[in-house]
């Protein structure tokens, strides 16, 4: 386990052993992008789920839709197509190429997204946070792990993220429990 998934695990539980294993090159081929290797090691270290009561950890092929990283993954894309119609897209999205991969959701409606760019690294890609309005963005130039550790230590604040977020005991319900 990496030391900032250890820092991660000492915030939530020490993860269960979980029952299943995940095909990586399946589920790269299928977002037609690799993972980080941070992301991999927390999910098979939790699997997805439920942090704080709000914020949904999404796994590839979870059993349930809600949680399924490949699968919210294409109907976000789908819905910045459309939407970047008719409103601004985050600058970052102006360069070719360019796309975003969600890999956590809330329930308040927003997306936490992997800053995809050709030829990049995914283990320094950055996290764009989109609000429920789809009119705001905050980007982290940090992985998923490290990310998740600073929002429950109170290092970062996100001004999109619920302000009950996050909460002062945390919790983590995977979704295999839900």
């Amino acid at each position: 386990m990496s030391p900032e998934l250890s820092r991660l695990a000492g915030l939530l539980c020490e993860p269960a052993t979980l029952e299943r294993s995940w095909d990586w090159e399946a589920v790269e081929a299928e977002l037609g992008a690799a993972l980080p290797r941070d992301y991999r090691e927390l999910v098979e270290a939790f699997g997805g789920g439920l942090l704080d009561e709000y914020l949904l950890l999404l796994e590839p092929g979870c059993p349930h839709d809600v949680y399924d990283l490949v699968k919210i993954s294409a109907e976000r894309e789908e819905a910045n197509d459309s939407l970047w119609r008719f409103e601004g897209r985050p600058t970052e999205m102006e360069s070719g190429g360019n796309r975003l991969i969600c890999w956590a959701t809330t329930d308040n409606g927003e997306y936490l997204y992997w800053l995809v760019q050709p030829g990049d690294n995914p283990d320094s890609r950055p996290t764009l946070i989109n609000s429920e309005s789809g009119e705001d963005w905050e980007r982290y130039d940090m992985t998923v792990t490290r990310f998740l550790t600073a929002v429950l230590t109170g290092e970062v604040r996100s001004e999109i993220l619920w302000d009950r977020f996050p909460l002062p005991a945390h919790e983590f319900l995977p979704a295999r429990e839900m």
